[in-house]
């Protein structure tokens, strides 16, 4: 009986990476079909288990241009689309991925960052915000206080250091001028 192998995926518009996560594997082997046919088998384990996958892409892929590369811990794949352009998901077909299907949120990027030059917005994903019908700003209510004078934060806190300074020498000058009993 063979078993399944975590699988983490990312994508660029011209590429989608694939990491079979099997450490120590034995006689991996990788096939890829222009359809899209991604074929991992392999062995790895103190009992020499079989590992074996069969993942049908979303759509074609370039064959020759993709690479593999076997390594210690895991086996990554560039495989380079047939077509540039951001796939909606990683296998074609509907429902959900397979358990063993994960995002590698580690090199994924989204359509605007990866058109930008990977640009780190510290993975907050704002397409979320879509949805929430109009602008999400109208809901904001407006301030009473638009006319009052605003500070820097540096400004700010010393204004209030101040404050306290003031109010401590005021106390402190009270109880020189209230004579003892």
């Amino acid at each position: 009986m063979s078993r399944h192998p975590e699988v983490k995926w990312a994508q660029r518009v011209d590429k989608v990476y694939i990491t079979v996560q099997l450490a120590d594997s034995k006689d991996a082997k990788v096939d890829l079909t222009p359809e899209g046919d991604f074929i991992f088998s392999g062995s790895a384990g103190a009992g020499d288990n079989q590992y074996e996958l069969k993942l049908e892409l979303f759509d074609n892929v370039n064959v020759e241009e993709s690479k593999i590369n076997v390594g210690v811990r895991s086996i990554f794949c560039v495989v380079q689309k047939a077509e540039s352009g951001w796939w909606k998901k990683l296998l074609r077909g509907e429902g959900k991925p397979p358990h063993y299907v994960k995002v590698d949120w580690d090199k994924w990027a989204d359509e605007d960052e990866d058109e930008a030059g990977d640009v780190d917005m510290g993975g907050m994903d704002f397409s979320k915000f879509a949805g929430m019908g109009g602008d999400a700003l109208d809901d904001v209510d407006e301030s009473d206080d638009e006319d009052q004078e605003v500070s820097k934060p540096g400004e700010q806190a010393a204004t209030e250091h101040d404050a306290v300074k003031i109010a401590g020498e005021a106390a402190t000058e009270s109880k020189e001028a209230t004579p003892s009993t």
